[in-house]
Order: structure tokens, then C-alpha cells, then sequence
């Protein structure tokens, strides 16, 4: 047998062994398809530059595990496309594979994001940069979207693309919609049923109207925006919530009113006394019981919001010296996996959810 393959269907058998009982007795949100709760994490992190946070099947049960005690619905992952075609025309699913079946496996849907430049494609030397040609790009999205389409049918387009820290060179989303306008009818092409997200904007409402200003209307089937908000502050959660009501208004005021909104990212550090850690970007990092609070009321009141089909928080884990700030403390659960008081949050959140749609 070819070592590669041993070395994978070894851990997997392992992983269906472990997660039997839970295919077997599916809880309530696995039959939910409507379960608003996602969070953001990285299960195909293996590498030195993030600390080997995934190196086995076995770290993935684990967090697995955890993830349906939460209620979580949805994972938010990306797709890579320098791991799945490292050279070009050489496409390589076997990590993906394992990921995508862990998941479906225990019930959780997958929102996949399809990012960032492979090396021998990008228009510099930086993995955030515009691919060098947008056919070579969705060339390997359409790869993706087929291999796994009986599994996934949930895909955002890149990763916050008004944001220099993941697309270089900014011009305003021009270059970003021209992708997002070749994408979409080459992605319902390979798969009709599919869904496609706008990639989650970081600039919020500035975003979403560089959007329709740029001809995007037409090419996305449900707004993707990232809210940021310091808990610390007076009446964050009102301004957490003015951020959907407004970019409803202006999908209204663009003939859009019939859509969704998701949120695909919205969270905060949550470190625990004693931990020394430099302020995250919004300034004085929150402590844990200060994040709990904020989950609470994330999660109690955004999906509630008539526009707001689902909430991922960021993310689900600790991680560890990836940041160096406190945005390595945004997860419910600690780098050794054990969970934080924001993880019995999200958790209350998810059963009265539940136990309200069930009466």
C-alpha cells in the first residue's frame, strides 16, 4: 500500500472509531439545517508558522468534540489553493479530504472560504496577492467546488478583500469584483445548488457599497460582513447591530432586499488573569469573563436580527504566538483545549435557541 495513503487512513478509521457514537445519536442541531451558531477556525493549520495547531486527526476529534457539545452548526475553513495545487495542474485533496469528512461526519456544515494566491500564481511574492490571472484562480476554485460538492455547498470567495492585510494591491474591490464576476457563474456552472458568499468585508458598510459601485449585484447570494466591536465600550452591542441594519439598507436601496446577511466573523480576546498579552487592534485586551459576557450577548441578539441568518464567532480555539497580541486569545476554548467561561456562553445561547425552535 502507498505510505501516503497509509499514513491517512490510519488516523481516519481511528477518528470514525472515536465519533461513532456520534453519527449514531445525532443531537438536535445536527437536523437543524437552520442552526445560526459558526464559528471561525483553522483546521488545516499544520505548520511551524502556526505552531503545528492541527498536526493529527487526533487534535481535530478532540476539538471536534468540544465543537458539538457548543452546538456549533458551522465551520467557517479555508481551502487553499497553494496547499490543494502547490504547481500548476497538480491538484492534491488528501488533507482536505480528511477535513471534510471529520466534519460531515459529525453533522457540522462547512462554509469554505477558496483563498489565498498559490506561490507560482500570485502578481508578487506575497500570498495576499490579486492572482496573477483570474482564470488560473478559478481554474482551481471550480477543481474545488466539484471535488467536494456532494459535501460543501457553501463558499465565500477570498478573505476580506478590502483589507491590505489580504489583498494587495487595494483599488477600491474593482479588481476583487471583476474575480467575484468571473467566479460566480463558473461556480453554479460546476455546481448548481451551490451558494457563494462575497468575501467577508472588514471595512463593514464602506465595503458593501464598494460592492454595488463596482457591479458586484448579481454575483453573490448572500452578504458576507465582519463586525468588530470592543466589549469595553458603552453600548457595544447597539453598535454591533447597526452594522447589519445598515448594510440591509443600502442591499435594499440596490434592489438586494431579498437577501441574507451572514456574519462570518465577530469576537474578541478573552484573557484570563495573570496572562501577559499585548492590547489586540481595538485596544485593552478583555478578560475571559468579560468575552463570556460578550458572547452572550452576541450571540442572544444578532440572531435575532431579522437580516442575520448566521453568526460565526472567531474562533474556536486559543492559538498560541501566532499574533503575539491578544487575538491569539479570540477562542471559547484555551490552546489546551479546555473551556472557557465564553464556551458555557455560547453553549446557553445554542440550547435556548434550540429550545425555542423545538416548542
Amino acid at each position: 500500500m502507498n505510505r501516503k495513503i497509509f499514513f491517512w487512513i490510519v488516523p481516519i478509521l481511528f477518528a470514525i472509531l472515536c465519533l461513532k457514537s456520534y453519527a449514531e445519536d445525532l443531537t438536535g442541531q445536527d437536523k437543524m439545517d437552520n442552526n445560526p451558531f459558526g464559528v471561525l477556525e483553522f483546521p488545516h493549520w499544520n505548520d511551524d508558522w502556526n505552531n503545528y495547531k492541527y498536526p493529527d486527526v487526533k487534535s481535530l476529534v478532540h476539538v471536534l468534540s468540544s465543537m458539538k457539545e457548543a452546538g456549533v452548526g458551522w465551520v467557517r475553513a479555508d481551502f487553499l489553493w497553494q496547499d490543494i495545487e502547490p504547481q500548476e495542474g497538480k491538484f492534491d485533496f488528501t488533507k482536505y479530504d480528511t477535513i471534510v469528512d471529520l466534519f460531515t461526519l459529525n453533522g457540522i456544515k462547512i462554509l469554505g472560504i477558496l483563498d489565498y494566491s498559490a506561490n507560482w500564481a500570485s502578481g508578487c511574492s506575497q500570498w495576499n496577492c490579486a492572482p496573477r490571472e483570474n482564470k488560473l484562480f478559478i481554474n482551481y476554485a471550480v477543481r474545488v467546488i466539484k471535488h467536494y460538492k456532494d459535501r460543501v455547498k457553501y463558499w465565500e470567495l477570498w478573505n476580506e478583500p478590502d483589507s491590505p492585510v489580504y489583498w494587495q494591491p487595494q483599488d477600491g474591490l474593482k479588481s476583487y469584483c471583476e474575480l467575484l464576476k468571473e467566479f460566480y457563474p463558473a461556480a453554479k456552472k460546476a455546481d448548481p445548488e451551490c451558494k457563494i458568499l462575497n468575501g467577508g468585508l472588514a471595512t463593514a458598510n464602506s465595503g458593501v457599497n464598494k460592492l454595488y459601485d463596482n457591479g458586484a449585484k448579481g454575483y453573490f447570494d448572500i452578504l458576507n460582513i465582519h463586525i468588530f466591536v470592543t466589549p469595553l465600550n458603552k453600548g457595544a452591542i447597539k453598535t454591533a447591530l447597526a452594522y447589519p441594519r445598515m448594510a440591509y439598507k443600502i442591499m435594499k436601496r440596490n434592489g438586494d432586499g431579498d437577501k441574507k446577511i451572514w456574519i462570518t466573523e465577530i469576537g474578541c480576546p478573552g484573557v484570563k488573569r495573570g496572562v501577559k498579552a499585548a492590547n489586540w487592534w481595538l485596544g485593552r485586551n478583555p478578560t475571559e469573563k468579560q468575552q463570556a459576557v460578550w458572547v452572550k450577548e452576541v450571540f442572544s441578539q444578532l440572531i435575532k436580527a431579522e437580516v442575520v441568518e448566521k453568526v460565526f464567532w472567531a474562533f474556536f480555539r486559543d492559538c498560541k504566538d501566532h499574533w503575539h497580541d491578544g487575538t491569539d486569545y479570540f477562542g471559547l476554548v484555551r490552546w489546551n483545549f479546555s473551556k472557557k467561561a465564553s464556551f458555557k456562553a455560547y453553549k446557553e445561547c445554542f440550547q435556548e435557541w434550540k429550545q425555542k425552535k423545538e416548542r
